[in-house]
């Protein structure tokens, strides 16, 4: 049974019934750390820093989805009047804790193994990362590149979107190389309409539309 919060009003309900996070972080501990710990890699070695980052990460993980739970409550009433409410825990949208970790992703500290085995940061100016940071001991391959060592195929010859500005934009996908804009014939369905019965019956359109691909 979760802990009643206590800037919860006394006369709201808690319900006490909400998502265990508690029973989640220990069972997600010992589920997703458990490979990692069953290695035996020598103290130093490349193998073993690596271990040592994917268990800080996955701390990182559970920190943020434990963090990230809330209250949410429910009115109950005649009319939709609140004359009571009840409250629980409960765990934030995957989305937001997704978004979350990927601000902490951008922010990833730097690392490096020691000579007492543990994780150091390369950079001395900066604080060390607490167990809600993330860290990385290799820096990521250039995306924008070709490179079939990395598996990283590039963004050369990708279709962009000209007027987003997300990540599917031209100015993001291309990484400021440019893209060329073509024309090309589109199909699809239109002018459908439903016949008793029962089927849809559509017509086939094609228009000719612009697209851009990356330099």
């Amino acid at each position: 049974r979760a802990v009643r919060p206590r800037e919860l009003p006394r006369d709201w309900l808690w319900g006490g019934c909400g998502d265990n996070v508690h029973y989640g972080y220990r069972f997600a501990r010992e589920f997703v750390d458990a490979r990692e710990r069953e290695k035996n890699y020598p103290r130093g070695s490349r193998e073993h820093s690596r271990t040592l980052m994917n268990l800080h990460n996955n701390e990182a993980g559970r920190q943020a989805v434990y963090n990230l739970a809330g209250v949410s409550c429910k009115c109950h009433g005649v009319s939709g009047s609140c004359s009571l409410k009840t409250c629980w825990l409960q765990l934030a949208d995957f989305r937001r804790v997704g978004e979350f970790l990927k601000e902490k992703y951008d922010s990833a500290a730097a690392m490096r193994v020691g000579r007492k085995g543990k994780l150091e940061l390369i950079d001395k100016r900066f604080n060390n990362p607490t167990p809600e940071d993330m860290v990385y001991i290799d820096p990521s391959p250039d995306y924008c590149l070709r490179n079939e060592t990395t598996g990283s195929l590039g963004t050369q010859g990708r279709l962009c979107n000209k007027t987003s500005e997300g990540m599917d934009g031209c100015e993001l996908m291309c990484c400021g190389r440019g893209y060329d804009q073509f024309k090309t014939y589109k199909h699809e369905r239109c002018h459908c309409k439903f016949h008793w019965c029962c089927y849809v019956k559509c017509k086939r359109c094609t228009t000719l539309v612009d697209q851009f691909v990356c330099k």
